[in-house]
Order: structure tokens, then C-alpha cells, then sequence
């Protein structure tokens, strides 16, 4: 395939999810703005403290997104369909089940978050009620997930921008009218969400009827509960997520370490750990079309294809990683300004600025390489590559701070994501052998 095709494919797949990414941290502004009008802090409070504790619980069940992706791009690789149809379906099976597993324990779940958390007695009763109304949008939230993943699968990302825009502009403008228009608060917020998140799951049905139409098969119950099937569906899912709380357990290390450094230090980190999560939103784009590339050609067993893909989407990648390193090289201080008004916190952000500056260099590697593997549904490897990684950077935490303070912790940080590319770099070339090898 041609250059130019190669670059007009990824850029079809990764520019809507770039978009589709502006909206996230949009409508957490919002939100924060929205009940940063009500009175007292507690409002803010409550929200913030809501939303880190389904943003974690959810982080874990992202695997319904990603396991989806790479099983459906097989299967339209493939030609298969039926397949294409059925690992949507088997995804949904689980998705439910997931779900409404979540809703019936929510009373240890709250139990266990708000005793970590011990928010103040003023904001505990907020974030409470925040809790018990967004808890039943669970089974629709994970649903949104295997839709996600399964209309990236089929190379329709313009779809996932439609969906994840229209999901989020509701949950905005519902946000607006429930706290403001009809005074409910902080539940307001809540309902807002859950409205949105069950809408989006509506639209999504529909999205996904009118997009497997053209593309034949059928709808088979038998091909969504087959048992080979399915057992290859929970291992991928299984390695996802195990390889998910590594990288969770990897952040709250972080954290856990720089809280130690005082609230100065942890202000800081937390402001430039902004600018890595600003840093997924574009690199993202490419990851998930790789997944989807990649994963069309291993199903097709094309290894040429293969290649293909990978260049194509890393050498994009690669060019945003740079303009990332002149932005935060560049705008970093305002950044840093436009984001706090702390004085401290400001001149202890400006000194650790250059390991963000840095970071997009050492990050984009890890973050495309997840990407294809995710599409080639090798996440044993994933899994055992980030349970490396997460021993590695242990081990620098535990080395490097005690030398270097908190420049020890971001250099420990670097060691996590050059680790976590190693790793997957290193069993790479096998990977990319089997593809359209004889079974």
C-alpha cells in the first residue's frame, strides 16, 4: 500500500478519537465549574471525590473496550461476519453481567472507597449520595465500552467521536439545567451522568445496527455463547485487566510517594501529571489505530500488512510525540500558570517541567506498542511485560529517591515507561513472525 493510503487510513481512524478525547477533560471542566457555583467547597469536594472513585473502578474495566477492539478487527480481518457481529454481542453478554455485579455490591464498594478516601465530614454525605445515584449507570457505562471497542474494531471512528461528543454535550447541558435550572446540587451532577451514559448506550444500539448492516452476517446466539469463544474472550479480558491494575498500582506509587515529599511537592506532580494525561489524548489516537490496523491484519494473516500498519501509525506518533516536547517546552510555565495560582506549587512545578518536556519521547513507545498488541490480542504478553515493568520501577523508587528526592521519582517514572516499552520491543519480532505463519 501506498505512503499517502497508509497515512490517509490512520488519520481516518486516529483524528476523530483525538476529537473525541477534547470532550473528556471539557465536560470535567463543567462539572467542576457547575458546582463550583454552589455554596462552600463542599459541593467541589464531593464531585471530585465521586469522580476518583468511579474513574478508578472504571480504569480496571476498561478491558471491555480493548479486548473488543482487537477481537472484532480479527474477525472483520478474517472475513468472518458472523464473528465481526458476535464478539459485540459476547461483549455485551459480559458487559451486563460485570455490571449488574457492580450494582448489587455497591454497599462494600462504597464501604471500602469512602473509608480510604475519609473525606470531611461535610463533603462525605455529598459524595455519598453522588455515589448512590451514579452506581446505576454501571451496567451501561461498561456496555459503552464493548461498543467502543467494537466500532473501532470495524475502522468506524467517526461513529465513536459522533457517540462520545453527543454523550458528553448532554451530560454538559444536563449539568447546567439540573443544578442550576431545577436546584438539585450535587445529585443533579450524579443524574446528569447517569442520564447521559444511558443515552449514549441507546444511541450506541443504534449506531451499531445501521453500521452492521452493510456489512452482512447475522446476528448468532450460538457464536456469541460458543464456549472456545468465549473462554478466549475472558483470557484476553483477564490479561488486560490484571495488566490495568499494574499500571493503576504504578500511579498510586507515584502519588503515594510525592504525598510523602509534602503537599507542595504533591500539588506540583499532580499539576504536571496533567500534562502526561494531555499527552494520552493525542497519542491515544494512533494507539487505537493501530489496535484496529493491526488487528485486520493479523486476522486477514497478512504480514506485510502488518508492517504496513505499524510504520504508518508509529511514524505519526512519533511526529505528535515531537510537537508535544516543543508545546510543553515552550508553554510549559503558562501552562503551569493557567492551571494553579499557587506561588509555591508554581515554582516547584517549573523545576520538575523538564521531565514532562521529556516524557512524550519515552512515553510514545509504550503507548503504540499497547496498541498492537492489544490488536493482535497478545496480552499474555502485555500482562507479564507490565508486571516487569512495575517490579523495575519499584525498584528505581526505592533506589532513586533517597538520592534525588522527587527528581529521583520522575526519573523512576521515566524508567516505567521506557521498561514497559522494552519489554513489549523485545518480544516484538516474534509477534510479528506469527503473523500469517502456518498454524
Amino acid at each position: 500500500m501506498a505512503a499517502e493510503n497508509w497515512n490517509r487510513r490512520v488519520w481516518r481512524l486516529a483524528g476523530p478519537i483525538i476529537l473525541a478525547n477534547i470532550s473528556v477533560p471539557l465536560l470535567g471542566a463543567v462539572d467542576t465549574a457547575v458546582v463550583g457555583h454552589l455554596p462552600g467547597p463542599q459541593s467541589i469536594g464531593a464531585v471530585a471525590v465521586g469522580a476518583l472513585i468511579f474513574n478508578f473502578v472504571y480504569f480496571g474495566f476498561n478491558f471491555l473496550r480493548m479486548g473488543t477492539t482487537g477481537l472484532t478487527a480479527q474477525a472483520l480481518g478474517a472475513g468472518d461476519a458472523d464473528e465481526v457481529r458476535a464478539s459485540l454481542a459476547r461483549a455485551l453478554f459480559v458487559a451486563a453481567a460485570l455490571g449488574a455485579g457492580l450494582v448489587a455490591l455497591q454497599g462494600p464498594v462504597a464501604w471500602a472507597a469512602f473509608g480510604l478516601i475519609d473525606a470531611s465530614a461535610g463533603v462525605s454525605p455529598l459524595a455519598e449520595s453522588y455515589f448512590s445515584i451514579r452506581i446505576w449507570s454501571a451496567p451501561a457505562v461498561f456496555a459503552n465500552f464493548a461498543i467502543l471497542g467494537w466500532l473501532i474494531g470495524v475502522q468506524n471512528t467517526r461513529a465513536v467521536l459522533f457517540l462520545q461528543v453527543a454523550m458528553n454535550g448532554a451530560n454538559m447541558a444536563l449539568d447546567l439545567w439540573f443544578v442550576f435550572g431545577l436546584g438539585l446540587g450535587v445529585a443533579g451532577v450524579a443524574w446528569a451522568t447517569v442520564i447521559s451514559e444511558v443515552g449514549a448506550l441507546a444511541l450506541g444500539l443504534v449506531l451499531v445496527r445501521r453500521i452492521a448492516r452493510p456489512m452482512g452476517g447475522r446476528w448468532r446466539l450460538h457464536r456469541a455463547v460458543d464456549g472456545a469463544r468465549l473462554k478466549r474472550m475472558v483470557a484476553v479480558n483477564r490479561d488486560i485487566f490484571i495488566r490495568s491494575l499494574c499500571l493503576q498500582a504504578a500511579f498510586f506509587l507515584f502519588t503515594a510517594m510525592a504525598a510523602r515529599m509534602g503537599d507542595v511537592v504533591l500539588a506540583a506532580n499532580a499539576v504536571l501529571l496533567l500534562f502526561q494525561s494531555l499527552l494520552s489524548y493525542g497519542l491515544d489516537g494512533f494507539a487505537h489505530a493501530a489496535e484496529a490496523l493491526t488487528g485486520g491484519a493479523v486476522g486477514a494473516g497478512d504480514r506485510a500488512r502488518f508492517k504496513g500498519a505499524v510504520r504508518a501509525t508509529s511514524r505519526w506518533a512519533l511526529a505528535f510525540a515531537g510537537a508535544y516536547v516543543v508545546l510543553y517546552g515552550a508553554l510549559g510555565p503558562v501552562l503551569i500558570d493557567v492551571i494553579t495560582d499557587v506561588s509555591e506549587v508554581r515554582v516547584t512545578a517549573r523545576a520538575y517541567l523538564p521531565w514532562v518536556v521529556l516524557s512524550p519521547l519515552v512515553s510514545v513507545w509504550s503507548f503504540q506498542l499497547d496498541g498492537i498488541f492489544i490488536g493482535a490480542t497478545r496480552t499474555a504478553e502485555m500482562r507479564n511485560a507490565m508486571a516487569v515493568s512495575l517490579v523495575l520501577y519499584g525498584a528505581a523508587v526505592w533506589v532513586l529517591i533517597p538520592v534525588m528526592g522527587n527528581h529521583g521519582l520522575w526519573l523512576a517514572f521515566m524508567v516505567l515507561m521506557t521498561a514497559r516499552a522494552v519489554t513489549l520491543a523485545l518480544l516484538y519480532p516474534r509477534l510479528e513472525r506469527a503473523v500469517g505463519a502456518a498454524p
